[in-house]
């Protein structure tokens, strides 16, 4: 049985709201409220949800890019929270993340030769030829040559961009990646290669993946695990292969009905849902998608249901799990 390479328990990232003329916190935003999940070695966990949803907060803060509110990041048996910067950017050597815009990700002053050769040289692991010869090497496992070494990121397409901050990530040979939408700017054909490049690798080279992205088509692709979250939680987690085939929570099921089908003679029920997503600095009591359900009681804006496992494998926090809307 895989080893559990991560732990998340309990994060929450309150960002304060200041007002009046000293600027004292008046609120808060709870952009991630109590997210709980575990990754083991070798696998790909698949984030999902609606914009604003979190998930990007929830992956930076794994990383303490983001300094959490309360909560643990356990990663290898270490709990990360309570680590002090020294020993933090030791750690960060073997936690890594590709970043949604793969232009802003890049210097733009820099040739790929020091983009791809920073990690080594901040981390004092080469220089010289020695580095060289490890940026050239990163750089052909994700499809490109020498001759991109002294070229800069304008030269390049956004496909190529998003393959140079991979090879960023991998030169310093981590054991977890987070992929932060790594494919939503990229054209679908350029998607489909970055996808098979990721899967590749991750044979290759023995890594764990968290992939954020809003796109399920892309999760069903290669994740084996799905977390969907809605308004800082989350609502439902199951194995990849059973979420596709049943969708236990109504926004789970809402997104599902909302993926298109290539095939114009295919009909299929679609339920709209009322309103926008409630403002995370005064979210709604008891279950939070509840004033948006189609299915909710009375239960539910009283009590803030848990996540519990439904089947094995497979949880979910709602009242009414497998109710369909």
């Amino acid at each position: 049985m895989a080893q559990t390479i991560l732990e998340v328990r309990a994060l929450k990232k309150h960002f304060p709201i200041r007002g009046g003329i000293l600027g004292r916190p008046v609120g808060y935003v709870y952009a991630v409220d109590g997210v709980e999940f575990d990754i083991k070695a070798g696998e790909t966990l698949g984030l999902v949800g609606e914009s604003g949803s979190g998930k990007t907060t929830t992956g930076r803060c794994i990383l303490r890019l983001i300094e959490p509110t309360s909560g643990e990041v356990i990663f290898k048996g270490q709990n990360i929270t309570d680590m002090k910067p020294r020993e933090m950017t030791k750690l960060r050597a073997r936690m890594q993340i590709v970043f949604q815009d793969p232009y802003a990700s890049l210097n733009p002053r820099w040739t790929i030769k020091d983009i791809v050769g920073e990690p080594l040289l901040v981390n004092k692991k080469a220089h010289g030829e020695a580095l060289k010869k490890i940026v050239l090497d990163m750089l052909k496992r994700v499809g490109l040559s020498q001759d991109h070494m002294n070229r800069f990121p304008h030269e390049f397409s956004g496909g190529q961009r998003q393959r140079i901050s991979l090879a960023r990530a991998l030169a310093l040979d981590p054991d977890f990646i987070i992929l932060d939408e790594p494919t939503s700017s990229l054209d679908v054909s350029v998607q489909a290669q970055t996808l098979n490049l990721l899967k590749t690798l991750q044979v290759e080279l023995k890594l764990t993946y968290l992939f954020i992205s809003h796109n399920l088509s892309v999760i069903k692709h290669v994740s084996d695990r799905v977390a969907v979250m809605y308004l800082g939680k989350i609502v439902e987690l199951a194995p990849s292969a059973e979420l596709f085939k049943q969708q236990l929570h109504p926004y789970t099921q809402a997104l599902f009905m909302a993926i298109p089908i290539p095939n114009p003679s295919i009909q299929r029920r679609r339920v709209i849902l009322k309103g926008d997503v409630p403002n995370p600095s005064n979210p709604p009591s008891g279950c939070r998608f509840h004033e948006r359900c189609p299915i909710a009681i009375r239960t539910c804006s009283r009590e803030e249901p848990e996540l519990i496992e439904h089947s094995p494998g497979h949880f979910v926090a709602c009242h009414l799990a497998g109710q369909m809307i």
